[in-house]
């Protein structure tokens, strides 16, 4: 079972969902279903990934989907092997 302490990642996008969107979104809208807020949600979660730079010591400003896009591309080049000493 996670906690906080372990399971920083999660606890913190599940605070900024809260401040950035439920809050701000409820301020503004009174959804009459859920499938409104999902659409409104779906939109908010593309710019979170897509648009919306982040601060973490692993994305160092770039939205996540870049960060995504970096390290898939850091995979598929092969690793430099450094010859072995005689």
């Amino acid at each position: 079972m996670g906690s906080p302490q372990t399971n920083g990642f999660c606890e913190r996008f599940h605070r900024t969902l809260k401040e950035e969107f439920f809050a701000v979104a409820f301020r503004k809208t009174e959804y009459e279903s859920l499938d409104q807020l999902q659409v409104d949600l779906d939109r908010y979660l593309a710019f979170y990934n897509r648009e919306r730079a982040h601060q973490g010591y692993r994305t160092k400003g770039r939205t996540p989907y870049q960060a995504f896009v970096d390290g898939v591309a850091a995979m598929q080049q092969p690793e430099e092997v450094e010859p072995e000493a005689a």
